[in-house]
């Protein structure tokens, strides 16, 4: 008696499982591969500081003398609150520093970093351009 034939679902003709091996997890036994593994933690470590410095001191530098600062000062001798000063302007600060990274997150996965890096430099020579016609018409 002859099998029906049998037409394969839609779905197994997606089903890649058996095509695709299982990921093998590093062998932690050979000294190469735990030097490896340290390296790139090592690595990896070093970026993050890295980015983490370099914001830091970006951001540090930029706010020194800023009109935050001005108004944070301010705030804080009229007020004789420093601590709540200070926890309302560094609260601030850190959700508009969250609204920057979630929307520079977005960016990056919409736009190209070429083209983010032109829309930034036409950004900042039009605002050089203003403060310069600001300046020379005062």
């Amino acid at each position: 008696m002859a099998q029906p034939e049998t037409t394969p679902s839609p779905a197994a003709a997606f089903d890649t499982s058996a095509d695709i091996a299982a990921p093998v997890a590093p062998s932690k036994d050979s000294p190469l591969e735990q030097n490896t593994s340290q390296a790139s933690q090592k690595a990896s470590f070093r970026d993050v500081m890295s980015c983490f410095l370099s914001t830091f001191v970006t951001i540090f530098l930029a706010e020194i003398g800023d009109k935050t600062q001005i108004a944070t000062l301010l705030m804080s001798a009229q007020s004789h609150k420093p601590l709540t000063v200070f926890i309302g302007a560094a609260t601030a600060l850190i959700a508009t520093s969250l609204v920057g990274v979630l929307l520079g997150r977005w960016l990056s996965k919409v736009l190209t970093p070429r083209t983010l890096e032109r829309v930034t430099g036409v950004i900042l020579a039009v605002v050089s351009v203003l403060l310069f016609i600001d300046v020379a018409g005062a």
